[in-house]
């Protein structure tokens, strides 16, 4: 037991073993219904389009970045607990610790894409469907300001969960902390929502809206 948690928590396992963590944190919460599958991981402060862009687009993020950490954590400890056999240096052991860990994330990488396609026809459209139900709601934004690249709002689905998810807008027009914003449309690509200024027809409180 001490040599298996000496490996978990040694130089490169030990960044993983944190995010394995968060991981099955995560999955118990999901268990116990705190947070729901159908949510990306972005809700809970991962951005899903970067996990799209990596080619994992067709999962729910959860699941995409529960593989790459899961695959990684067990690539890098198998490969620290084998470092431990040959007896390297310091400056040799830094060196090799170092390439264990880009195996580790290229394995992970390879691994998840595998299992992703024949995967990803379990969720043919239940996740966008579940997008797309946003369309045409209001929404509060939650960061201090929205753009073209940056963006976080709170919607409330319409049995009543909310949600925090990555919104972004056209118009130059300010979206601060607070203030309403109409949701109009899905990118499905980047995996955020276009938002508009709801205005005074929609937000109960047309004042600015100022950061807390």
């Amino acid at each position: 037991m001490a040599d298996f948690l000496g490996a978990a928590l040694s130089f490169p396992t030990v960044l993983f073993s944190f995010l394995l963590v968060v991981v099955v944190g995560y999955w118990l919460l999901v268990l116990t219904g705190v947070f729901d599958l159908g949510e990306d991981l972005d809700v809970h402060g991962v951005p899903g389009g970067i996990l799209a862009g990596l080619g994992f687009g067709g999962l729910p993020s959860a699941i995409v970045f529960s593989l790459l950490v899961g695959v990684a954590w067990f690539v890098s400890l198998a490969g620290s607990a084998l470092l431990d056999g040959f007896g390297f240096g310091a400056g040799a052991r830094i060196a090799v610790s170092l390439a264990v860990l880009l195996a580790a994330l290229l394995c992970a990488w390879l691994v998840t894409r595998l299992v992703a396609v024949p995967l990803s026809r379990l969720f043919p459209a239940g996740s966008e469907a579940s997008r797309h139900a946003f369309v045409g709601r209001l929404c509060v934004i939650r960061t201090g300001q929205v753009t073209g690249d940056f963006g976080q709002a709170e919607v409330t689905a319409a049995d009543g969960s909310s949600a925090v998810v990555q919104v972004r807008q056209h118009r130059a027009e300010p979206l601060r902390a607070g203030s309403s914003a109409l949701i109009y449309d899905y990118d499905p690509d980047g995996e955020f929502f276009w938002v508009m200024p709801a205005g005074t027809a929609f937000d109960p409180d047309p004042s600015p809206h100022v950061p807390i």
